[in-house]
């Protein structure tokens, strides 16, 4: 069975990931074609829509609605 993590906060999932990889806030910006100040907006999103994850996931090479469940024997 496959459940929902609880008290995810995908912003701070989504910058962890960017620090991670040595990207910028610049670069996502870029990459998913919005303004610097929309990228700092989003990391203070406990959610967000599932279009907007996608395109992230998409330009970042990580599939965060992964992370977002986990497998439950």
């Amino acid at each position: 069975m496959i459940s929902y993590k609880k008290n995810l906060h995908i912003g701070s999932m989504i910058q962890q990931e960017m620090e991670n990889q040595g990207r910028t806030v610049a670069w996502l910006a870029k990459s998913i074609y919005c303004e610097k100040s929309n990228i700092y907006k989003l990391f203070r999103r406990e959610s967000i829509g599932i279009d907007q994850l996608m395109r992230i996931s998409e330009a970042m090479g990580h599939d965060f609605l992964a992370d977002c469940y986990e497998k439950k024997d």
